[in-house]
């Protein structure tokens, strides 16, 4: 028998006597399981009917403890909330900022130098001092001149200064116009011009980017930045007239100042917030102070908190998921931790060897995200295990299957999570219980794989930047991959056919249409764009609403799930209509995919994809076919691997349970990594279709001629 069979018989037979030892201990232990875990229970919390059932949806979940307690306070507006906070919790921890003691140069095993972070322990301001630090920078900007009611922007990475600024601002009701860090330096200008800012609020790393930027933003007179830990800022070379002003010298000046404070009302705007801009030009979405508040509620009556928790901070807060779930901490004292990509684990790309990554320290129970780091923690533990012996990997299949099988009835299986999972939850510190997800569709295998084996509840956000985030939020006993939950406590939502893509309220099993959404969270309109915010927003019922584009369905028991979005449908010549988001978001889960996007002609009879191809992944099939020792570019470029990996997104498609239809039926691997400053996605990584077309149209023309 060949050495490989004999490997493969021998693991087979090892496994098999696992499922036997496994099954003798499910019967031995079922008893007790079903005495101490009631799984009942938990199918029972997972069925229950969480709306009414109309063609308007609302929840039927009674206000949670914290959303009572901010009506009887007349809790209103951001400041309100935080000088509420301010004195329940005084002196607790809540944000901190890691250490960075030092930079050093380190070999990397390919020979190359890089800079890396010694870094030391996180650094805490309690509520008071926090408090008190937002305060003195709001007076700050009132002696360097800016007055309420005058917008203000800040332009930085997410970090412990750019939530004292906010609240600053909050205090002296000035709006904060929010825009990504990863902008480039059109969108940076149309921002500040639209806005028409005078002062700015950046960072270290970001100042330099306003020596071209200046030249075009000629209202700009004040340029804040926030300090580095390491290494002195430089302030000349700037455009002659703009002063260049430390982050600390505001709070300085601030604390010697007895300009009061201005507090705003509910209806006054807390922030002009720029939309991703996937679709053309970003939009500036007003957002009221009665708006935050609204899902601030939202999100309390949906998330217990504990005692000992502690977030992880590190999405862009120029997102409005990010900003809304680091208040609802504020809110209900739970510390924020702040991190970055680069430092974010122990493997992280500025995480000297020896030392430890800022989830490893920090041991935080909660963290929020996107499905693009989830579909990358997913793809992380597949290639891991694929590296190991046939056992290992058998071993882990077995114990995969068997802990979704139980979970699926309603079970924990406190030891496949001794042996097993509890050590790839360390990834994230150890603690983690749950991860709250937002921003775009989150693929199911993903969702499972990151539920099973980091052993947290997942849970699902929907909402828009117009509708300030969650307008939905997934029960956390929900037991389904793909839905993301009913309406929110401040929200309703409506489905309204859209005869186009066959979607009717009176489709069977479930109503499906175009999803609407209602309540205090809905914006009250774009800035400066009374036609677009006229198209998009009604008032109907006594309350504002917001047409979507996305296209949703509701199951029996009031949960959503997004199915579709009107902009991503695609008829293509025999009538079939395809969604290039939904294939997207599965083909994306494929190993060698790090990004795609999926183009249909409808004058074609299939669609085609454009790959940006992971190296590590690309290289492996490009052995397989026997092909070494080619660098990445001309890997891209031999159609034999192109082949390769159009079968292998084919499989993948399959596996997904795709339609023939919306496998693509041709392929081209770009060379360039997709970023924000290419103009091909957003800040939010989201896909810019007509930019990828226009500057990819001549290989989408020889797919199609192929």
């Amino acid at each position: 028998m060949p050495k490989k069979d004999m490997e493969s018989a021998w693991v087979q037979t090892a496994i098999g006597a696992i499922k036997i030892i496994t099954m003798v201990y499910d019967i031995i232990t079922m008893p007790i399981y079903l005495a101490i875990q009631r799984p009942w229970k938990r199918k029972q919390l997972a069925r229950r009917v969480k709306d009414s059932s109309s063609i308007t949806y609302r929840t039927l979940d009674s206000p949670g403890e914290m959303h009572v307690k901010m009506l009887q306070n007349n809790i209103d507006t951001l400041e309100r909330m935080f000088n509420f906070v301010t004195k329940v919790h005084t002196t607790k921890r809540c944000i901190g900022t890691r250490q960075i003691l030092g930079e050093e140069d380190e070999m990397q095993p390919n020979g190359r130098m890089f800079k890396k972070f010694r870094m030391g322990d996180y650094v805490w301001r309690s509520f008071i001092e926090t408090e008190h630090a937002a305060a003195c920078f709001g007076r700050g900007l009132r002696e360097l001149g800016q007055q309420p009611k005058q917008n203000i922007v800040i332009f930085a990475e997410t970090r412990a200064e750019w939530m004292i600024a906010a609240h600053g601002c909050f205090k002296q009701n000035m709006p904060v116009v929010t825009i990504y860090a990863t902008l480039g330096d059109d969108g940076v200008a149309h921002g500040i011009n639209e806005t028409e800012v005078t002062t700015v609020i950046t960072s270290h790393e970001l100042l330099p980017k306003f020596k071209s930027v200046l030249n075009v933003t000629p209202n700009v007179k004040k340029i804040i930045f926030m300090e580095d830990q390491l290494h002195p800022t430089e302030t000349t070379g700037f455009k002659e007239g703009v002063e260049i002003i430390p982050f600390s010298k505001v709070i300085e000046v601030g604390n010697k100042s007895t300009i009061p404070g201005s507090p705003p009302s509910a209806e006054d705007t807390a922030i002009i917030m720029y939309t991703s801009g996937s679709t053309g030009t970003p939009k500036g979405v007003l957002l009221s102070h009665a708006n935050c508040i609204g899902t601030m509620k939202n999100f309390c009556d949906i998330f217990k908190i504990y005692p000992d928790d502690v977030l992880i901070g590190f999405l862009p807060l120029a997102h409005v998921f990010e900003l809304l779930a680091e208040s609802v901490c504020l809110l209900t004292g739970v510390p924020i931790g702040y991190s970055t990509p680069l430092t974010l684990i122990d493997s992280s790309s500025k995480v000297m060897k020896g030392c430890k990554g800022d989830a490893s320290v920090l041991r935080p129970t909660c963290m929020t995200s996107v499905p693009l780091i989830l579909d990358r923690i997913s793809k992380g533990i597949n290639d891991k295990v694929n590296a190991e012996t046939p056992m290992k990997k058998a071993f882990f299949k077995f114990a995969y299957n068997y802990k979704s099988k139980w979970t699926a009835r309603g079970y924990q299986t406190p030891l496949m999570d001794k042996i097993l999972f509890k050590k790839i939850a360390k990834l994230l510190g150890g603690r983690i219980r749950s991860v709250l997800s937002g921003g775009a569709p989150l693929a199911p295998d993903t969702h499972e794989q990151i539920k099973l084996c980091l052993c947290v509840d997942v849970i699902q956000g929907y909402g828009l930047t117009e509708t300030t985030a969650g307008a939905a939020v997934m029960d956390k006993w929900d037991m389904e991959y793909s839905r993301v939950g009913a309406p929110s406590s401040s929200n309703d939502i409506r489905l309204i056919n859209w005869e186009e893509g066959n979607y009717r309220v009176t489709n069977k099993p479930y109503p499906q249409g175009e999803i609407v959404i209602g309540g205090t969270t809905v914006s009250k309109g774009y800035y400066k764009l009374p036609g677009k915010t006229q198209e998009d927003f009604f008032e109907e019922d006594g309350q504002r609403w917001f047409r979507t584009g996305d296209v949703g369905e509701v199951h029996p028991d009031g949960a959503l799930k997004i199915i579709d979005r009107k902009k991503d449908l695609v008829k293509l010549q025999a009538g079939e209509y395809v969604s290039l988001g939904k294939v997207e978001s599965e083909l994306k889960t494929c190993p060698v995919v790090e990004n795609i996007c999926v183009y249909g002609d409808s004058t074609k009879q299939f669609t085609v994809s454009l790959v940006v191809p992971n190296p590590k992944h690309l290289e492996e099939i490009a052995e397989r076919l026997d092909i070494r020792g080619v660098e990445f570019e001309d890997l891209c470029d031999n159609k034999k691997v192109e082949k390769a990996v159009l079968q292998e997104l084919a499989e993948h498609g399959r596996k997904c349970k795709l339609h023939r239809s919306e496998i693509p039926a041709a392929v081209h691997l770009c060379k360039d990594i997709w970023t924000p400053d290419m103009g091909l996605v957003t800040a939010a990584f989201k896909l810019k279709r007509k930019d990828i077309q226009e500057r990819y149209q001549a290989e989408i023309n020889k797919m199609y001629a192929s």
